[in-house]
């Protein structure tokens, strides 16, 4: 192997020598564009290397031992058993030494951190194929919590604006005009920015909503499989930007939206799906879901221009630059399909407690890219009562249970209205509350549809019994009371309503509701 144009304090950190600990031979050097890893065994030492892209200015030793404290920094926020110390190096004659804290004279800063097997990134369990919808779901709760504590405040809101959101956008747009014809389309092109500027300036309220509802924070910024590790069994964020303030001072859709693509581009739609109805069920940010759109193709095209730019090296071999400008052509693609616009529907669930409406309407969620809007946390977020937490007598009178229904469709007819597939899950018993959601539809030419699911009274309160750690507090002894009142379907209703017995083979049941979309 020979080491020619690594620089040489990398050269000598790839000898077992330089540390003060047992490594693992031969020690591996891996290195992106912006730094050197070193993968000693127990401990993974990081040099960021001395580069200036604009975006982010590595160029002086006092900038590099900065940006090595904001790692650490942001970093111990959601991985603070990997992030270990910043340490300097000192040169002595040709040898460069790790040194400790207040070292005189240091040339280098370097991160030291707890290793990990990389077969727990997420994104080598994807390849693998170990990764699973439950853990999707996980992370969609690990996200949330994240972004609940991650730090806001007027200078971090100012970042919403849009005159700084759009900034952004436009510069990726300036800089990928050269690849139209070779990478994407002029159609692609002109679409997607036609859509983005038609966002910035017919949905102003919408984006100063996010900045008055306290959307924007101090986020991960870079949030993809590859930056995520199933760390000791536990899903942990770990990489996130920390050389540029407008990548990381965003909505929290921003992070969401970076997820969602990176599943979407791998084909993995069921894991994205799962991702996001998860995550915005924990936050009750489902208006956030608005501006989604705009961040998903604003990731993918960010993709795409990164790509891009290995057209322009003439140190890619020629074979690299066709793959990078497949690679850049599908973000692109992926890009302007997310500016395209799609067709609105609302999917009423119906049926009592423990009839699987909820396993039901997950499936249609999964298989129609649908948001799945459960009435038992539209309750407890209108109540303020936290998902896994039993609720009291007071979220459960009339009032509380007519609000909870009036925000369901609130909720579903605005997200409808604005291309998405919505599951309305709740029991829909009486004639008046889904009267109500027909009405409210047709006036908005918005189909709808009624999933009605049922089973034996035995086998809803065996599942009932069964139940446990979910946000739902129904119980066995409700059923006999819910199917007293629960109101007959009229002629009006009955063309609308797909009939489920949960029993039975219902998934095959499933394929009249979804070929017709």
């Amino acid at each position: 192997m020979t080491n020619t144009g690594i620089p040489p304090l990398i050269q000598q950190m790839m000898q077992p020598g330089f540390y003060p600990h047992a490594v693992t031979e031969p020690i591996q050097m891996m290195q992106t564009h912006v730094s050197y890893v070193l993968l000693t065994g127990d401990y993974a030492y990081k040099v960021k290397k001395t580069v200036n892209f604009g975006f982010l200015d590595y160029s002086t030793v006092e900038a590099r031992q900065h940006f090595c404290l904001e790692e650490i920094r942001l970093n111990q926020r959601t991985a603070p058993e990997i992030y270990l110390e910043v340490l300097p190096i000192v040169q002595v004659g040709d040898r460069f030494q790790l040194g400790t804290a207040g070292a005189e004279n240091p040339v280098e800063y370097l991160l030291k951190m707890r290793a990990f097997n990389q077969d727990d990134l997420l994104s080598c369990r994807f390849e693998q194929g170990k990764l699973t919808e439950a853990e999707m779901e996980e992370l969609g709760r690990v996200v949330a919590q994240f972004h609940a504590k991650a730090h806001r405040d007027d200078y971090i809101r100012s970042f919403g604006q849009v005159a700084k959101v759009r900034e952004a956008l436009d510069e990726n747009y300036q800089q990928t005009q050269k690849y139209i014809g070779s990478a994407q389309t002029r159609q692609q092109y002109e679409e997607t920015q036609a859509f983005t500027d038609e966002f910035f300036a017919n949905r102003q309220a919408l984006l100063n909503s996010r900045i008055e509802n306290n959307w924007i924070r101090e986020c991960h910024g870079d949030l993809h499989l590859r930056n995520i590790s199933l760390w000791q069994g536990k899903i942990t964020l770990f990489d996130c930007i920390e050389f540029n303030e407008p990548f990381r001072f965003v909505d929290v859709m921003y992070d969401v939206a970076f997820m969602v693509m990176d599943l979407e581009v791998r084909e993995s739609l069921d894991f994205a799906n799962a991702f996001l109805n998860s995550y915005v069920e924990q936050t009750g940010d489902w208006e956030g879901l608005q501006v989604l759109p705009l961040y998903l193709s604003r990731q993918a095209y960010v993709r795409a221009k990164v790509t891009s730019f290995l057209l322009d090296d003439p140190a890619v071999p020629e074979a690299a630059k066709e793959e990078a400008a497949a690679t850049a052509a599908s973000y692109y693609k992926l890009a302007w399909q997310y500016t395209q616009p799609q067709n609105g529907q609302l999917i009423l669930m119906s049926g009592l407690s423990g009839s699987g409406k909820t396993t039901v309407a997950r499936k249609i969620a999964r298989r129609l890219r649908a948001i799945h809007l459960r009435s038992d946390a539209v309750r407890k977020h209108l109540g303020g009562v936290g998902l896994e937490q039993p609720g009291g007598a007071d979220l459960y009178t009339a009032e509380m249970s007519q609000k909870t229904y009036d925000r369901l469709l609130e909720l579903g007819i605005t997200l409808a209205s604005q291309g998405f597939s919505v599951i309305l899950d709740a029991k829909y018993d009486r004639s008046e509350l889904r009267g109500n959601a027909i009405a409210k539809a047709q006036s908005h030419d918005l189909p709808i549809k009624i999933v009605h699911c049922t089973a034996p009274l035995e086998v809803l309160r065996d599942r009932l019994s069964k139940r446990t750690g979910d946000v739902s507090d129904a119980t066995p002894e409700l059923v006999a009371q819910q199917q007293a009142t629960a109101e007959p379907f009229s002629e009006i209703e009955q063309p609308l309503v797909i009939a489920l017995d949960t029993t039975q083979d219902w998934q095959s049941q499933l394929d009249k509701l979804i070929t017709n979309n």
